[in-house]
């Protein structure tokens, strides 16, 4: 179930998540589920409730595209494997290792563990 009251979504917002609701519930899938994929997909779209006041929230309509856009771009290259802005390899998992070990060519890289991995991509760089 969709968590916080929607006093701050608009009525258009509220009309959008409900057809969405719908149609999820056209498909089979429950009333709960449906509900929560539906608010999801309008913050997804809209970036949340667009009325003024309550959360503290100052962010502006083009910085909340801009959010948006940057998020995509982050989730593409997580996907293409790519490591996130900042992140240390110690803080990846071994499977995140395993597919940049594999991308260099580590050699004996299936049988290492994370720590030897870590060591492995920390002297190519």
């Amino acid at each position: 179930m969709p968590r916080g009251d929607k006093d701050k979504y608009t009525d258009k917002q509220k009309r959008k998540a409900e057809h969405i609701e719908e149609s999820y519930e056209a498909k089979g899938v429950s009333k709960e589920e449906s509900e929560a994929r539906a608010w999801a997909t309008v913050n997804k779209q809209s970036g949340g409730g667009e009325r003024k006041g309550g959360s503290g929230q100052k962010n502006s309509e083009t910085a909340k595209k801009k959010a948006r856009k940057s998020s995509g771009k982050r989730a593409a290259a997580t996907r293409k494997g790519e490591p996130r802005p900042g992140q240390q390899l110690e803080e990846m998992t071994k499977a995140e290792l395993m597919d940049r070990a594999r991308k260099h060519h580590i050699a004996r890289r299936s049988t290492m563990r994370k720590s030897e991995l870590v060591e492995a991509l920390a002297k190519i760089g």
